[in-house]
């Protein structure tokens, strides 16, 4: 079960134990930190991370959203801006580094538009190794930040990338011109691609979209990946 705390006035749920060798930032869906996002960062936790979610909405009250409520999500989505999003992930990074834990012992990972967060994230020098599920705005900046084909260069960590062939939003070629331009970066790369797979493929509080298979595979390559990256503190 997660517990809320507070840093810099930013809420965050919070899972796992303060004395395990690794953090996770587990960055939300457009849906809110919801039963899902708290499921998955104590899955983490479980691990062997202290986890920790970032209400990214919180200047909106925290909105919990219907998966079947786009609206709303939408309209929660338009009110975040970069600044906003910087100043929650460095209340992220500062509630871990109270905690013991450096860059290079933090990993994060993103959902949806957590993903394209989770890749922002990557080039602040916040975090060791990151994951990001189907993130979006790589030929157009979304929340106020650069496209993701502009940000790959900068990227400060390695960065793993995991989107479904189906997903209607994030066209292939796109997944292709991110994968060519993520290499150019000086950290290691990848994408894995899975061909029966939708936006939202991770989530299995959406029946529609879940893939139980590919959630599977894209999890336990997640966490292979952090394992060959982050350091023990």
């Amino acid at each position: 079960m997660t517990s809320r705390h507070f840093f810099n006035d930013v809420p965050l749920d919070v899972a796992g134990e303060p004395t395990a060798p690794r953090a996770a930032i587990v960055i939300q869906e457009a849906f809110g930190v919801n039963d899902h996002i708290r499921d998955v960062t104590e899955r983490f936790a479980q691990a062997g991370y202290y986890a920790v979610a970032p209400e990214l909405f919180h200047r909106g009250g925290s909105p919990e959203i219907d998966y079947d409520n786009f609206p709303d999500a939408m309209a929660a989505m338009a009110a975040i801006n970069a600044e906003g999003i910087t100043h929650d992930l460095e209340a992220a990074s500062g509630f871990l580094k109270a905690a013991g834990y450096n860059a290079a012992s933090t990993a994060i990972v993103g959902y949806c538009m957590g993903g394209t967060v989770t890749f922002y994230a990557a080039t602040r020098g916040l975090v060791g190794a990151a994951a990001s599920f189907y993130g979006g705005g790589i030929e157009a900046g979304r929340f106020g930040l650069p496209p993701l084909l502009e940000l790959a260069p900068q990227l400060r960590a390695p960065w793993i990338g995991l989107y479904g062939d189906l997903d209607k939003g994030i066209p292939v070629e796109q997944v292709e011109a991110l994968r060519i331009a993520a290499a150019s970066s000086h950290h290691e790369t990848t994408i894995v691609r899975y061909p029966d797979a939708d936006h939202g493929f991770h989530c299995d509080g959406r029946p529609g979209v879940f893939n139980s298979d590919d959630a599977v595979d894209a999890h336990r390559r997640t966490l292979e990946f952090f394992s060959a990256h982050l350091e023990s503190r």
